[in-house]
């Protein structure tokens, strides 16, 4: 895997996050020698999911999204998870922020539900990328390239469907955060 010494790379969650889709990257992204910060619409902790019924664990905020700055961060990464996604993709503060990154050309990877995201921040249009298979309409119709694939990657822009993909996604996350502004 690419070196990522001295590099920090944001993650946006909040409750109802897909566990995995969480602490998969976040561990590739440290492994790779990155510094991680978790940022939230949360106030100081929340909860993950496995899958869509099942509790996971409690998280800790590192950062509330209102505070949080892109410059401060080489890369973004938008875990899914069906209720993180829904409430992700309503919060004026966490669009604003994942638009920065789009703005600065910085890498982003987005895994499963994650895409709605994209959708609302306005970053979707245009882009080759995947997701899990219940978004492809949502994509095609904000006018994204959607294709059934395990990762995509599109000019800094990794994306993946499900955990079932989380290895390739994880090494291509590693990689475009080596490679930097795209």
């Amino acid at each position: 895997m690419a070196q990522l010494s001295g590099k920090k790379v944001a993650f946006v969650a909040t409750r109802g996050v897909e566990q995995v889709e969480l602490t998969a990257p976040w561990q590739a992204v440290q492994d790779a020698g990155a510094q991680t910060v978790l940022v939230s619409p949360s106030d100081s902790s929340f909860t993950a999911m496995h899958g869509d019924w099942e509790y996971g664990d409690d998280f800790t905020v590192d950062v509330p999204i209102a505070e949080a700055d892109q410059v401060d961060y080489d890369g973004l990464i938008v875990p899914g998870g069906t209720l993180n996604a829904d409430a992700l993709r309503v919060d004026e503060d966490v669009l604003r922020f994942v638009r920065s990154f789009f703005d600065q050309q910085k890498p982003v990877g987005v895994i499963c539900h994650g895409p709605w995201v994209l959708i609302d921040a306005g970053v979707a249009e245009g882009r080759k990328l995947t997701s899990y298979h219940s978004l492809a309409n949502d994509l095609k119709n904000a006018g994204a390239q959607w294709e059934d694939s395990e990762v995509v990657v599109d000019n800094g822009l990794v994306t993946s469907r499900s955990p079932a993909d989380l290895d390739a996604f994880c090494a291509k996350v590693v990689e475009e955060l080596a490679e930097g502004k795209h």
